[in-house]
C-alpha cells in the first residue's frame, strides 16, 4: 500500500480553490466595489486615528453580527486567517497591530503573498508537524489540537470568507444603479 501524503492533500485542495476559484473571482475588483457598503451599517475598513487601514468592530460582537464589506472580509482573510497565523507558527510572532488593506490592490496583493507563504509553511511539515499541538499561539482552547486542526481551519476559513466575498460581487454587479 503506497503511504498517502498527507500535507500534499490537505495544500491541494487549498491550491485548487486557489487556483480555480477565489484568484480568479478577485481580477479586476475596484475600490468602489470593496468598499461598497450592500446595507446601512455594513462594517468595512476605514482609516483610524493613525490613519492607518482598521476594521469597524464592537465589543462584543453584536447579535446578529452586521453584514461586512468586501474590505472587511479580505483584510479578515489576509490578516487574521493568514499573516497573523503565519507569523505566529512560522515566523517570529512579531507582527502587532498590523493595518488592514485599504485598497482593493493592496489587499489583492497581500493576500496573494500571504497564500504563497503559508503554503510554502504548512508544506514544510510532515506528518510528525501535522500531529505536533498548536501550542499557546493561539486561544488556549486551541492548544492541544494537531496542528493539522489548525491548517485546516485556517483552509474553511479562506474558502467561507472568499466565498462571500464572490457573493458580494456578484450583489454589487447586479444593484441597481
Amino acid at each position: 500500500m503506497a503511504t498517502l501524503n498527507w500535507t500534499g492533500e490537505i495544500l491541494a485542495q487549498l491550491q485548487f480553490y486557489w487556483d480555480y476559484s477565489l484568484w480568479p473571482r478577485l481580477e479586476g475588483l475596484t475600490d468602489a466595489e470593496f468598499h461598497w457598503e450592500p446595507v446601512p451599517g455594513a462594517w468595512g475598513v476605514h482609516p483610524g486615528p493613525d490613519g492607518r487601514p482598521r476594521p469597524d468592530r464592537a465589543a462584543p460582537e453584536p447579535d446578529p453580527p452586521p453584514v461586512t464589506t468586501i474590505a472587511w472580509r479580505l483584510g479578515h482573510i489576509v490578516v487574521e486567517v493568514l499573516e497573523l497565523r503565519d507569523d505566529r507558527h512560522f515566523g517570529h510572532g512579531a507582527l502587532h497591530g498590523v493595518a488592514w488593506p485599504g485598497t482593493a490592490d493592496t489587499a489583492r496583493e497581500r493576500l496573494r503573498l500571504a497564500y504563497l507563504s503559508w503554503s510554502d509553511h504548512v508544506r514544510s511539515l510532515d506528518e510528525e508537524g501535522l500531529a505536533a499541538p498548536v501550542g499557546g499561539t493561539e486561544a488556549p482552547e486551541w492548544a492541544d489540537f494537531p496542528m493539522v486542526a489548525l491548517v485546516l481551519h485556517v483552509q474553511r476559513e479562506v474558502i467561507h470568507h472568499s466565498a462571500e466575498v464572490s457573493l458580494l460581487r456578484d450583489l454589487y454587479r447586479a444593484r441597481p444603479e
